[in-house]
């Protein structure tokens, strides 16, 4: 489905503006053609079908069942559900956008957000090649693993008051949706067809239009980083093991930007160039689930203090997860 977006790149900056692939400028402007294209189709598709879905299904059997005593499933099947969907950190947020308006609760939410970016099918198939089965499996568990502990931590401190107000709103709109004041089920007439479109046309167009523009800035930024960062300067950076390069992988990771499937090839090229195991997962870890573009995007439905406490619940959880795959690297 993606190499559309991929062929629409190829065509606009190296047919139509005739940049050469190995340029700066031309592989900058190709990740900003591909990405922008695939997160505004992604954007528009996943808004408008949930919130199709929304007017049209019952959605109270479901968010009770991830909401109420099986909240530690709930956990687990956000964090399944984005380990199985093949979206980047950017394109995860229009559905986080319209698991919030379906009233699922936060810490649910992002656990599919905080797990989406880490793991797909293409990326578990490419590192099963690269480093076999036993470090895959790993990778796969540990991933699902911070999701799901985030989650659970962001629910705790009732992180959903630090939504934008819009985004808020939205959760208690569909934390209502279909519940009597007494709290029982209510039986809702079926909605045309019609009613349904005009309902989610409605809402995707007002979500749309709050952050159409951060989609340009965020990527923008990424794909001005992805071109002009150096080559190699990652693995000349990093040290030779010692504990403060786990950390410091972290941070030069944060600003960069890329999914999980096109850091693989940068995963293998750094650990040919030597850098540890745990060392390089960290670094590809914060890459693809902690970049600054993804966070400018998430400023638009995060207040400060929501996007600081996921921000620093991932690089503690990546800065502790290279310390242990450097620990247990050798005997992998």
């Amino acid at each position: 489905m993606f190499a559309i977006f991929t062929a629409l790149a190829d065509w606009l900056v190296y047919g139509v503006l005739s940049l050469a692939p190995q340029s700066r400028l031309g592989e900058a402007l190709h990740f900003f053609v591909e990405d922008t294209s695939k997160i505004f189709v992604l954007l528009l598709l996943m808004i408008y079908v949930i919130a199709l879905l929304r007017a049209s299904l019952n959605v109270e059997k479901v968010r009770d069942y991830l909401a109420g005593k099986n909240r530690l499933t709930g956990y687990l099947l956000g964090s399944a559900f984005g380990a199985v969907t093949p979206f980047c950190s950017c394109s995860s947020i229009p559905a986080f956008l319209g698991f919030t308006s379906a009233g699922i609760p936060i810490g649910i939410t992002m656990a599919f957000l905080i797990t989406s970016p880490l793991i797909n099918e293409v990326a578990v198939l490419l590192l099963v090649g690269l480093l076999g089965w036993q470090f895959t499996l790993i990778y796969v568990v540990v991933g699902m693993l911070v999701g799901v502990v985030s989650g659970a931590f962001l629910d705790a401190i009732h992180a959903e008051r630090w939504l934008q107000s819009f985004a808020a709103k939205a959760l208690q709109r569909g934390q209502q949706q279909q519940v009597s004041c007494c709290g029982t089920p209510q039986t809702l007439p079926q909605l045309s067809w019609q009613a349904r479109h005009d309902f989610a046309a409605a809402e995707t167009k007002e979500i749309v239009g709050r952050v159409w523009k951060w989609v340009f800035i965020g990527v923008g930024l990424g794909a001005a980083l992805h071109g002009f960062v150096p080559e190699g300067w990652v693995a000349d950076h990093l040290g030779q093991g010692q504990w403060w390069s786990v950390p410091l992988a972290v941070l030069i990771g944060v600003p960069l930007y890329s999914n999980v499937t096109g850091i693989v090839p940068v995963m293998e090229s750094l650990l040919q160039n030597g850098l540890p195991v745990g060392t390089t997962l960290a670094f590809c870890m914060a890459t693809v689930a902690a970049s600054f573009p993804e966070f400018v995007l998430l400023k638009q439905v995060m207040q400060w203090r929501l996007l600081a406490s996921v921000f620093g619940i991932l690089l503690l959880a990546f800065t502790l997860i290279g310390w242990l795959f450097n620990l247990i690297g050798p005997m992998l």
